[in-house]
């Protein structure tokens, strides 16, 4: 007997501190992604610990010690999280900015204001949606 085949949605980490950037970020992606919040750097890791994600969505500037490039950094040198890919959204326009978040492993950089479009098919060209059987 075979058994019934549903879809999930991946799951995406928002990163970010400002609440109305999460509101705004989770109302464009939760048609198509679980979508959870980490406002601080703080806490990045033990929400890491609690779910697999399929994608990262790393604000740069963070309340707490470290800012998105150290905790995207951390991660890329993790064995169990290093294959998570991460999408910098940030306020920094500058060439040198963009570089310095691809070296610390960032997968793509976008700028804010984010295109709607822009950022589903950056997540949609990185994450692939899971099947799951039941």
């Amino acid at each position: 007997m075979k058994g019934n085949v549903t879809k999930q949605k991946p799951c995406v980490l928002i990163v970010e501190d400002d609440k109305e950037n999460q509101k705004y970020l989770g109302l464009i992606l939760k048609k198509n992604y679980d979508v959870e919040f980490c406002d601080s750097s703080t806490s990045f890791f033990d929400l890491l610990a609690q779910k697999q994600y399929s994608a990262i969505i790393m604000d740069i500037t963070l309340k707490g010690e470290k800012n998105g490039l150290e905790l995207t950094r951390e991660l890329k040198n993790s064995k169990v999280y290093k294959n998570i890919p991460v999408v910098a959204l940030s306020a920094h326009v500058f060439s040198q900015d963009r570089t310095k978040a691809l070296d610390a492993g960032v997968k793509v950089y976008l700028t804010k204001p984010v295109d709607n479009k822009t950022l589903i098919n950056t997540l949609h060209n990185l994450v692939k949606p899971g099947v799951i059987k039941k």
